[in-house]
């Protein structure tokens, strides 16, 4: 990549559309989840199709790529939980507490079979997304919540199946049903992960847009000259392609004829357009600009520069989907002290008193571990924090983001679209003759750069137009290397020139006029006409106003900014620089940025990672929590765990104080929610039985609902305090 000074003298000047994205098409993100196997379908067959484009097999990919929760796969929890709330309203009205009538219970002859009936269904049914997810687990040698809670809801319908089978037709005492434990278990816990999956939205598809980046056809160019279109797939190494203006670049390539501007600000982070002659290399999924080009293809498949950036988001995806969230390592430990418990009292009694003993007391550990409050614990949380991040901006995308943004070492941003506006475009003009109007200084500038094509006309030839200027003919035109342009307006000489120009004069411009543009790192033109100095035009990727207060408020917090750009040197240090960041790094293609992050998440540090680009797609899978402009593209925005739909960088700070109040109030709940099992698993197990003191299921039920409340209550108390 060229530095700044070599481009300010060959003015091969970048032109940078701004990246607009429609943020309703996120509302398509949130989730709406199908059966599992059905969202495996789809993902290994839309996507593998799409990825063909770029010769990239996803048929393997992890399915809980994006930090997606694999509770998140097994099925449609609304409806699951719709239905089983219809199957367990008879069941609650027909069946005891634990042992306790309550005032809207009642019976009728034949009413256990119609219980039994229901809660088998129920159980099949509405238990089978926590039996599949316990069974992953388990597998995967790592139980939690969802080995907890099938635990629980298999015990209590197989020791209920036992208490009926023996209160009708055995010879034996009333033997307790947990078919009301049952019914409201499973449907608490759909409830709690409806919440949940609604107020998240849906695993990323970075991947498949990626893919899309790259055209379905190309136009391949045979020896003799003969033009054929054909589809990418059938592109091989060394094919000679014809790319026109306005083309997406289908594969990496070396131009063999031709020259144009290229937009890689997607792929690369450059913030202007990039001048490519005969020679130069193009990069797939850029777009070229104005001119024809003939390219000779030298990298396709896994070989592609995107296909590499797709292994990188799915490699960092993969990994970062290992992070455990904090209820389900509640709920693991729970899960060994309850089984433990549930064991040993059991052996316990067995001794001390006889087998149907033994078993109930095993039975209510078992029971009595239920995480009913534990289960709505957290996506209560989850529920109540999202909702007043969208009120700030802000679409959470993973639930572990909130849990994992507390305590952050570092932020990591993207200079271009994050902390700038990401266009190159005209930042100022500035009048050096008073004698002269602005409207006139533009249409001298604009008559010469109208026929020009490099980066830096374009920018002035948007802003003339938008101030719709007219623009009159010139002649005589001269392109003065290392210098500018000059030609003829009517009977004036023109010149534009940089400050090469001034230095040859010896002329100097008035400092406080020239401080405020040279801060940004800004490229600066200087108009003369019939060789009097009038006027400068300054272009730049103009930094957000509110950057540098953000900037700020991350250091008084003790949170480190640091900016990765692909942008080069000069550009980079100048608005480091006005922005007061210490740490940064420039010239970055996505695997600079990406291993810049696995650096210091190895480092044992927690970092963020702010982007709106591809080419910040790997860092953000990557960082412990990736942060996406909302006016990004797809790519950045599915790899992100957050997104900021004002693309405005201040918002963060709400994210790190919601973030903050969040934490604490999850841990309040889990407090609240395992409290209550710490207290009742060793008391249900008969600790305390030399003393007389044993805890009877009825009031382990009043624990268990007291306790559900409270972190309901507490859950919907969160807040930002701003």
């Amino acid at each position: 990549m060229k530095d700044q000074k070599e481009m300010d003298e060959n003015m091969n000047h970048h032109n940078h559309d701004q990246k607009q994205q429609d943020m309703s098409q996120m509302a398509h993100n949130h989730a709406d989840h199908k059966m599992h196997d059905e969202m495996n379908h789809e993902m290994s067959g839309e996507m593998h199709h799409d990825m063909n484009h770029a010769g990239h097999d996803m048929s393997h990919m992890d399915h809980d790529m994006g930090g997606m929760d694999h509770s998140m796969h097994m099925g449609n929890f609304k409806q699951k939980f719709w239905l089983s709330l219809v199957l367990a309203i008879p069941i609650i009205l027909l069946s005891p507490m634990m042992g306790i009538n309550l005032p809207f219970q009642f019976t009728f002859p034949g009413s256990d079979y119609v219980v039994l009936i229901l809660a088998t269904i129920l159980f099949i049914y509405g238990g089978q997304p926590f039996l599949s997810g316990a069974k992953m687990e388990l597998q995967m040698k790592n139980p939690a919540m969802m080995t907890l809670i099938a635990m629980g809801i298999s015990v209590s319908y197989i020791y209920s199946l036992y208490a009926f089978i023996a209160n009708h037709f055995l010879q034996t005492k009333h033997v307790m049903d947990f078919f009301w434990e049952l019914a409201t278990l499973i449907v608490i816990m759909l409830l709690g992960h409806w919440i949940e999956m609604n107020a998240v939205s849906n695993a990323s598809s970075a991947l498949k847009k990626l893919a899309e980046l790259l055209p379905d056809t190309v136009t391949r160019v045979h020896d003799n000259g003969h033009e054929e279109k054909i589809s990418l797939q059938a592109v091989r190494e060394g094919d000679t392609l014809i790319v026109r203006a306005g083309d997406k670049m289908p594969t990496d390539g070396l131009i063999l004829k031709g020259q144009t501007t290229v937009d890689e600000s997607a792929v690369t982070g450059e913030s202007r357009g990039v001048v490519r002659k005969t020679g130069d290399q193009v990069i797939g999924g850029s777009v070229n600009g104005d001119g024809t080009i003939t390219i000779k293809v030298t990298g396709t498949g896994e070989n592609g520069y995107l296909a590499k950036v797709m292994k990188m988001v799915k490699d960092a995806q993969a990994e970062k989907s290992h992070l455990e969230a904090l209820s389900d390592k509640v709920a693991k430990w729970l899960f060994y002290i309850a089984l433990t418990a549930g064991i040993l009292a059991f052996i316990a009694w067995l001794i001390a008193a006889d087998l149907p003993t033994a078993l109930d007391r095993m039975v209510t550990v078992f029971v009595i571990a239920c995480p009913h409050a534990l289960g709505l614990a957290i996506p209560l949380v989850v529920a109540r924090s999202t909702s007043l991040a969208a009120q700030n901006g802000l679409l959470l995308k993973n639930r572990n983001a909130i849990e994992n943004t507390h305590d952050l070492d570092a932020i990591l941003l993207d200079k271009t679209g994050t902390l700038t506006e990401g266009t190159f475009a005209v930042t100022g003009v500035e009048i050096l003759n008073k004698d002269w109007q602005k409207d006139t200084v533009l249409q001298y500038i604009g008559a010469l750069e109208k026929n020009a094509n490099h980066p830096i006309a374009t920018g002035i030839m948007k802003y003339i137009n938008a101030e719709k200027i007219t623009v009159p003919n010139s002649h005589d035109l001269k392109n003065i290397a290392g210098i500018g342009l000059s030609g003829m307006v009517a009977d004036h000489h023109i010149l534009i020139a940089n400050d090469k120009e001034l230095t040859k004069r010896s002329l100097s411009i008035p400092k406080e006029t020239l401080a405020p543009y040279l801060a940004q790192g800004n490229t600066i033109s200087y108009l003369f006409v019939d060789d009097e100095l009038i006027a400068l035009i300054a272009l730049g990727d103009k930094v957000k106003p509110e950057a540098k207060k953000f900037i700020q408020a991350l250091k008084d917090r003790g949170v480190e900014p640091v900016m990765l750009t692909g942008d080069n040197q000069e550009a980079a240090s100048a608005v480091a620089n006005y922005l007061g960041i210490d740490n940064f790094h420039a010239g970055l293609l996505p695997d600079g940025k990406e291993k810049i992050v696995s650096e210091m998440t190895k480092a044992g540090k927690k970092v963020a990672m702010v982007g709106d680009g591809i080419n910040d797609a790997p860092a953000l899978a990557r960082a412990t929590v990736g942060i996406a402009i909302g006016a990004g593209t797809d790519v950045a925005i599915d790899s992100a765990d957050v997104v900021l739909t004002n693309s405005n960088p201040e918002d963060i700070l709400h994210f790190l104080d919601l973030s903050k109040q969040t934490r604490n109030k999850m841990i309040q709940n889990l407090w609240w929610g395992a409290g209550y099992n710490i207290i009742a698993i060793p008391l249900a197990a008969g600790v305390l039985a030399p003393l007389g003191i044993i805890l009877s299921p009825a009031v382990g039920a009043i624990l268990m609902s007291l306790s559900t409340v409270i972190v309901a209550i507490n859950a919907m108390t969160l807040k930002i305090k701003k």
